[in-house]
């Protein structure tokens, strides 16, 4: 791998496996105490998230998987930050996984990370999740940190193989995708776990409130963020620069219709396009709503009406406002009317009218939050559910914040997913309790999309006034790409 034409012609394989021996049927005994776990996905969110993953005694990383096989074109919120952590996870403050950039990620990374950590060259490294799910002999279970259009057909595959599965936010980025996702949970009966559900806040104040009359017949929950902080891209791309040296792109477009390379698809940036992410919503809502739509039984919206930003530029001489329909907008508002209140999201800066109980006090909302808004009063509380206070009461001093857990420490749900893994009892961030934000989550892509108000019946599963919206419920699957066959 020093010499170049060593490199060169170990790329050209169609497909880039490393496989120890005991992957290809050398007998091979795990730890009966660990629970092997492969990690699809090493861009630099799924480095980030391996530190706790290896530090654990009870996981064992076997095998790592990304299409992207150096680390190329990478971004992140800074140029040394994640480098630097790594480093000092691993305690090797010159760790650089064989490469010259600065911002680390891809394939490589991926495995050089595990095999620095466990001290040994035994981590599998593949390209394609479908040949790793088939040859890793020895897994018990994967973790998905892909981009979002890649995660249902990724954890549908796992989960018909029997496979234990984490996988980050969304559960799928198309609705029935979604919902297969969940009927897949169900019927293997394998331990699953959605990891916003970690960062979820507590309603036990809220609805203390809520259920006393504290404010009165529930009618809206808002909740707002500063979601996107990436670029979203009003153009689809008309140059083509060639596919970078390593990278798989047949293998990261998956199931999603076949178009030309290109650097603003990929990486940080995928979640801005409808195809390939699900927007500001999937990003932040599911560490947000998630707790309030199981504390409020919230699912099957009536209506979804979206507000949006336009994007608008020149034909030639002329002024052209065309509709947008391949990525999210700048700005938006969209309010889902479930039967028993409103729920109001807002991103891009947006956010609710200043309520009258702040104004008295000249004070603004804050950048991004969470209120409940009943005919007799109001909650504020922090993005999260955070310090929910009362406006028609003085601001109590705001509580001690809570211990931060340590890097080398897994989450409480985490655990409570490996001990699902060895026959406890579901965690409480599994999947089967994700049906009504993913439902959300979704159905507001689809609104934005189609940039129309959407009637949506939850029994029939489609939207009664736009054959449009419908076609956006699902995506049609590339050959071998399909969650029913894979």
């Amino acid at each position: 791998m020093n010499s170049t034409a060593t490199r060169r012609g170990f790329l050209a394989a169609s497909a880039f496996t490393i496989v120890p021996r005991h992957v290809l049927g050398a007998p091979f005994v795990p730890p009966s105490d660990k629970v092997t776990l492969a990690c699809i996905g090493t861009g630099t969110q799924g480095l980030r998230e391996m530190l706790p993953l290896l530090a654990s005694a009870k996981l064992r990383i076997v095998a790592v998987c990304d299409p992207c096989i150096n680390a190329t074109g990478y971004r992140d919120w800074s140029t040394t930050g994640l480098l630097q952590s790594l480093r000092a996870g691993l305690k090797k403050p010159g760790w650089r996984a064989g490469t010259d950039n600065v911002i680390p990620g891809g394939l490589l990374a991926g495995k050089d990370l595990t095999d620095t950590w466990y001290g040994n060259k035994d981590c599998a490294a593949f390209t394609d999740f479908r040949e790793l799910l088939e040859k890793q002999k020895d897994l018990d279970s994967v973790k998905i940190m892909t981009p979002d259009h890649l995660h249902g057909v990724a954890a549908i595959a796992a989960m018909k193989r029997r496979k234990h599965v984490i996988v980050h936010k969304p559960i799928a980025n198309r609705l029935e995708e979604a919902r297969m996702v969940i009927a897949e949970a169900k019927a293997s009966g394998v331990a699953t776990h959605f990891m916003p559900w970690d960062s979820n806040g507590s309603m036990e104040k809220v609805m203390a409130w809520i259920g006393n009359g504290a404010i009165g017949k529930l009618r809206e929950v808002h909740n707002w963020t500063n979601r996107p902080v990436w670029p979203q891209f009003p153009d689809i791309p008309k140059d083509r620069p060639p596919v970078p040296d390593g990278f798989h792109w047949d293998l990261w477009l998956g199931p999603e219709a076949d178009r030309p390379y290109h650097p603003n698809y990929t990486h940080m940036v995928f979640r801005g396009w409808f195809d390939f992410g699900g927007g500001s919503m999937a990003d932040m809502g599911h560490y947000s709503l998630w707790t309030v739509f199981r504390a409020l039984g919230l699912s099957g919206p009536s209506i979804i009406e979206p507000h949006l930003s336009r994007h608008v530029s020149f034909d030639g001489d002329v002024i052209a406002r065309g509709k947008n329909t391949h990525s999210f907008p700048d700005a938006s508002v969209v309010r889902f009317k479930y039967p028993t209140c409103d729920l109001v999201w807002h991103e891009g800066g947006m956010r609710p009218p200043v309520p009258e109980e702040l104004e008295r006090e000249d004070k603004d909302l804050p950048a991004e939050g969470m209120m409940f808004v009943g005919d007799k009063g109001k909650i504020l509380a922090g993005f999260r559910v955070e310090n929910p206070r009362l406006l028609s009461e003085k601001q109590p001093d705001p509580p001690p914040q809570r211990p931060r857990r340590e890097r080398d420490q897994l989450s409480p749900g985490l655990e409570q997913w490996v001990a699902a893994c060895k026959g406890a009892p579901q965690s409480p961030g599994s999947f089967l309790s994700a049906e009504g934000i993913s439902e959300a989550a979704n159905l507001y892509a689809v609104a934005l999309r189609t940039q129309q108000k959407l009637r949506w019946d939850p029994v029939a599963r489609k939207c009664t006034n736009s054959e449009e919206a419908n076609r956006y419920l699902t995506r049609e699957y590339r050959k071998g790409w399909d969650p029913k066959t894979i």
